[in-house]
């Protein structure tokens, strides 16, 4: 941040009186500016006939990490409740209608300054299509989601987390739980 937002001045990087951090602050009117991290909100959308669940994944069209897979999320607009962002961002990158079930993970990635959100999500019907920032939108049965073109650790720690519960769910031996995370490294770039 270069200049305040209240009065156009410079400002500067300091620590104001009663507080443990750096804030940009305007040595002209005095506003401090905090910087707060930002919310990631998506579903885990997911079709089971017969017995047989697939899990609608999206190719990204744009960086970071464009073409490779994730789940639907994207930032939070204000105005907006974490339900109504996760059911946006579905509708959005991957034109998905779903009936949005309980918060499954939280997940931290302070390097970032993000904290991600994902949800449960029934697809209520298969008629989905790419939005603007999705390549291509796809079905997956777990033993073919592409794992080594996942897009976010994120995402993966979800989609990980997800297939556990659901096997514990199947035999009787659990259900679907809150799942936190921290995530403090940052991801390594492919060559």
């Amino acid at each position: 941040m270069k200049f305040c937002s209240e009065c156009a001045h410079p400002v500067s990087l300091q620590i104001p009186p009663d507080d443990n951090r750096p804030r940009f602050v305007c040595g002209n009117c005095g506003a401090i500016h905090y910087q707060n991290p930002k919310m990631v909100v998506g579903s885990i959308p997911v079709w089971e006939r017969d017995g047989k669940l697939s899990v609608l994944l999206c190719r990204r069209a744009i960086e970071p990490r464009h073409g490779y897979w994730t789940l639907p999320a994207g930032f939070m607009e204000n105005g907006e409740t974490t339900t109504d962002a996760a059911t946006r961002e579905t509708e959005e990158e991957a034109g998905a209608h779903i009936k949005l079930g309980p918060l499954f993970s939280l997940i931290n990635v302070p390097h970032v300054h993000q904290v991600h959100l994902f949800y449960l999500a029934e697809l209520l019907d298969l008629d989905y299509a790419a939005g603007t920032e999705s390549l291509e939108v796809a079905m997956f049965k777990e033993e073919d989601i592409p794992w080594s073109e996942i897009a976010f650790p994120t995402v993966e720690y979800t989609l990980r987390s997800y297939f556990a519960d659901l096997a514990r769910v199947k035999t009787g031996d659990g259900s679907f739980g809150l799942h936190t995370e921290d995530i403090r490294k940052r991801m390594m770039q492919p060559d």
